[in-house]
C-alpha cells in the first residue's frame, strides 16, 4: 500500500491524501473478478453530471455498498476505474461493493455545494440500491480529509429531506484525518481560506457543515483514524467529535497513529485497512454471516 499525492491537488496546498493502493499493477484474472460500472449520473448541475462508479465483486458478494468520498482539499477528480481497484481490494476482498461518488470540485464550488451533492448521491444510492443488489439500509462510507468530513456529514446528518419522506442514512463510518470543525478554517483570517477555495463561503454557516456541531444520538457508529502530528488538520479535530459521539452514546472509536501527520506510513496504513475492514464488518454484516 502506499501514499497517493493527487497533483491537481498541489495547486492548492501540499496536502498528501492516503489511498489503499498497492505497489504492483493488478493482474488480469483480478481484474476481471470485479464488475465494474463507470460514470452512473446521480445528478446534475450547471449543465454537468455528477456521477460515481460502482466496484462489485463478481463473487462472494456480501449485498453491502460502502460509499468512498472521493475528495482531498473538496477536490474530487476522475481517474480510470480500473486503475483504481487496487485502492478499495481491502473492501472488495471482504466481499463489499464500494461506491466511489465524485462532487462538484473546488475552487468552482464550495463546501457547502460539496456538502449536497455527496447528499444527494446517497439519496440516489438508497433509492437504487437493488440495482447493485445491495442493502440500503446497510451502507457505510469512508474518506479522508476532506473525504472524512464528507464522511462524517453523512454519518451525522444523512441525505437530503424531501417531505415526508424518510431522510437516507448511512450505517457506518470511517473518517481519516476529518476536519470537524470548520469554523477556525473559514475565519476570513485564516490562510487556509486561499490554499482551500472551498472554505469561501459564509463564516456564519459554519456550523451548519461543521460535523461537530451535527452530532445527535441517532448518528451512524463512527471509527475515526487521525495522527497526532498532524498540522493541518490537528488531532483536536477528531478527540472533539469522538466526545462529542460519547456524550450522546454513538458507538464510536478513534485510533490514533504516534508520530503520523497528514498520511500514515506503510504499517500505519496496513492497520488502518484492517481496522476499516473489520469496522464495517462489525456494523453492516447481518449478525451469523
Amino acid at each position: 500500500m502506499a501514499i497517493l499525492i493527487n497533483r491537481h491537488w498541489k495547486r492548492f496546498a501540499a496536502v498528501t491524501v492516503l489511498y489503499f493502493s498497492v505497489q504492483t499493477p493488478f493482474s488480469n484474472a483480478q481484474l476481471d473478478a470485479v464488475a465494474i460500472t463507470p460514470d452512473v449520473v446521480y445528478g446534475h448541475k450547471d449543465g454537468m453530471a455528477l456521477t460515481f462508479d460502482v466496484f462489485r465483486p463478481k463473487e462472494n458478494a456480501n449485498g453491502i455498498g460502502i460509499l468512498f468520498m472521493v475528495s482531498g482539499g473538496w477536490v474530487s477528480t476522475w481517474i480510470e476505474p480500473k486503475q483504481s481497484i487496487p485502492m478499495y481490494k481491502h473492501l472488495l476482498d471482504r466481499g463489499y461493493t464500494v461506491i466511489a461518488v465524485r462532487h462538484g470540485s473546488s475552487p468552482r464550488y464550495l463546501v457547502p455545494e460539496c456538502v449536497s451533492d455527496v447528499q444527494i448521491a446517497l439519496d440516489f444510492i438508497s433509492k437504487h440500491a437493488t440495482d447493485w443488489q445491495i442493502d440500503p439500509k446497510r451502507l457505510g462510507v469512508f474518506g479522508f480529509s476532506a473525504g472524512g468530513h464528507l464522511s462524517l456529514m453523512l454519518g451525522t446528518v444523512g441525505g437530503t429531506k424531501k417531505g415526508s419522506e424518510e431522510v437516507a442514512r448511512v450505517a457506518a463510518v470511517v473518517a481519516v484525518f476529518p476536519p470537524t470543525d470548520l469554523a477556525p478554517y473559514v475565519d476570513p483570517k485564516s490562510p487556509l481560506r486561499e490554499q482551500f477555495p472551498a472554505l469561501k463561503f459564509d463564516p456564519s454557516r459554519s456550523d451548519i457543515y461543521s460535523p461537530l456541531m451535527q452530532v445527535t444520538a441517532d448518528d451512524a457508529p463512527t471509527l475515526l483514524y487521525h495522527g497526532d502530528k498532524d498540522e493541518l488538520v490537528p488531532l483536536f479535530h477528531s478527540e472533539k467529535i469522538q466526545k462529542a459521539f460519547e456524550a450522546v452514546k454513538v458507538d464510536s472509536k478513534l485510533v490514533v497513529i504516534p508520530g503520523a501527520a497528514h498520511g500514515f506510513n506503510e504499517e500505519g496504513n496496513r492497520r488502518l485497512a484492517k481496522d476499516m475492514g473489520d469496522w464495517f464488518d462489525k456494523h453492516l454484516v447481518p449478525s451469523g454471516k
